[in-house]
């Protein structure tokens, strides 16, 4: 931006004459500057608009929704399903939330860097439900998906140059940049969904998993722990079979116990879950998720019913197994994913 002013300046003094109007341009100039200093708290406005967002006079638990639906465009049903609530829930709070913001006369206007670090969770949970959202749409073939993982990552970097010294927002743009990274490896030459333990380790971007790993050490040397490093954790543990062939599942397995503790998230348990069935093996996990199954916000989720399956089919429970994936696969809306889920099905026969 300055060079691009003292172009304009330099273009201008050569349409006009005297030393005059230089002074007068110059002058111009000091001031633009001046005005750029004070007030450029933030190098992009959508990230502007999501810390103006998390006010601290607005609901914690619909920050990070609001954010989605009135500066990233999600409708209330992409937003209920990246939190687990149905569309008509997620309308209603966030229905709520805006008549807040317009009773109280709540401001919206960029904050002060002094007040970024405390509104940082909401914004980081934001940007990674976008993240995830076009990371799901790995072809990138569905228009309001298209280009968010990117846009993620490229808001996460510039949360991580702006609090350098804040651990999650490192710990979240190094799980991005891992989960980048085996982005192109989910599919094989054919289109087919290849699920992680099946991926080949060299496909996976080898630039990208060192940036993460080193992000992930940084955030390590700073005070905290959040869940956004257990989660690149988890990935740093997987990328282990980069160079010994086998994910470190026992430390996979450790690290889901404290995301759980920390969280509770029932995504997290079903992740634990399958961690549980590698360490201590399919009865154990089986337990894991029998102890989830009166949770309603796991009615309708897929990868509930996916990993259900897989263990039941493990223990040689062949009936229940089949009734999981039946599930799994009228809830899945991609075809290549639901086209793996009917061959482990077909396969529960042999």
């Amino acid at each position: 931006m300055t060079v691009a002013r003292r172009k304009q300046i330099d273009a201008l003094r050569r349409r006009q004459s005297g030393e005059k109007a230089a002074d007068h341009l110059q002058l111009m100039a000091d001031e633009l500057e001046a005005a750029a200093a004070s007030t450029a708290t933030l190098p992009d406005d959508r990230l502007g608009l999501l810390f103006a967002c998390a006010h601290p006079a607005i609901a914690r638990g619909v920050r990070a929704p609001l954010m989605l639906q009135t500066i990233l465009g999600f409708d209330a049903a992409a937003i209920g399903s990246a939190f687990l609530l149905s569309p008509a829930t997620m309308a209603q709070r966030l229905v709520r939330a805006k008549s807040k913001i317009r009773e109280a006369g709540i401001p919206f206007h960029v904050p002060d860097r002094s007040e970024l670090a405390e509104r940082l969770d909401a914004v980081l949970e934001a940007i990674y439900a976008a993240f995830a959202e076009g990371w799901s749409d790995p072809l990138g073939t569905e228009t309001r998906r298209r280009n968010l993982a990117d846009q993620g990552i490229w808001l996460g970097r510039l949360i991580a140059s702006l609090l350098p010294d804040e651990a999650e927002a490192l710990g979240l743009l190094a799980l991005m940049l891992y989960a980048q990274a085996r982005r192109d490896a989910r599919r094989d030459a054919r289109g087919e969904y290849v699920p992680l333990a099946e991926q080949d380790p060299r496909a996976w971007d080898a630039g990208l998993i060192a940036e993460a790993e080193d992000l992930l050490g940084r955030a390590s040397r700073l005070p905290g722990t959040g869940r956004y490093q257990l989660e690149a954790a988890v990935q740093s543990a997987h990328v282990v079979r980069r160079r010994t062939g086998s994910a470190d599942w026992a430390a996979i397995a450790r690290i889901y116990d404290a995301l759980f503790t920390m969280t509770g998230s029932p995504v997290v348990a079903i992740n634990r879950a399958v961690a549980i069935a590698e360490t201590h093996g399919a009865d154990a996990a089986l337990a894991a998720l029998d102890a989830l199954a009166g949770d309603p916000r796991l009615d309708d989720y897929q990868p509930y019913w996916a990993a259900r399956a897989g263990v039941l089919a493990r223990v040689g429970d062949r009936d229940a197994a089949d009734v999981a994936y039946e599930r799994a696969i009228g809830l899945e809306t991609d075809p290549a994913v639901r086209r793996f889920l009917e061959r482990r099905r077909a396969a529960l026969g042999d």
